[in-house]
């Protein structure tokens, strides 16, 4: 096999360390998405008859459901293509530059974002208190990526993350997904 074939043909132990990697990002992405949906609801008293609907919570059911699958999606390549989870303690180890991270830099926050500002939306808890409990938290995720994700990531791919930073925003995505070349690294 000439050496441009045998790059291309996964090797078998990467193969299962992948799989392996991307199996335990959902299970970690399913705990805490089950936590959310299954104890924070409960807590909050979100309740809601599903035959008593609006048409506008179904579109803010829609813009839950579209955020969370982003979120989804982004845990999936965590573990597929970055080799580890969302989790601090099992971070990818690889840069993780595909799906949507091709449009924005933090994509995972902002499909989270838009799912619990739809369900708040959809449950009818998007009052003033909701409101300013969500830019707090809005405002606490800027700070922690600003300060802390974004020196890690620095430290640790340096030039590849430079060079992904200089042509992804950090929160408001691009129209065209940036497609890395070969002749910028």
């Amino acid at each position: 096999m000439t050496s441009e074939r045998m790059q291309r043909v996964p090797n078998t132990d990467d193969r299962a360390t992948q799989v392996a990697s991307a199996v335990g990002s959902l299970c970690v992405g399913a705990a805490f998405l089950g936590l959310w949906f299954w104890l924070l609801p409960r807590w909050l008293g979100f309740r809601v008859n599903l035959a008593q609907l609006t048409w506008w919570q179904w579109c803010a059911a829609a813009v839950s459901t579209m955020g969370f699958s982003v979120a989804l999606r982004c845990i999936w390549h965590f573990g597929w293509t970055g080799r580890g989870t969302p989790a601090p303690m099992a971070p990818p180890q690889r840069l993780v530059v595909v799906g949507p991270y091709r449009h924005v830099r933090n994509p995972m926050y902002l499909g989270f974002f838009a799912g619990w500002s739809g369900l708040w939306a959809m449950f009818g808890r998007a009052d003033q208190a909701a409101l300013t409990v969500a830019l707090v938290f809005v405002m606490a995720v800027a700070v922690f990526v600003r300060f802390y994700e974004e020196p890690v990531l620095r430290s640790k791919f340096g030039a590849e993350y430079e060079d992904y930073c200089r042509h992804v925003p950090r929160w408001v995505p691009r129209l065209r997904a940036w497609r890395q070349t070969q002749r910028e690294h």
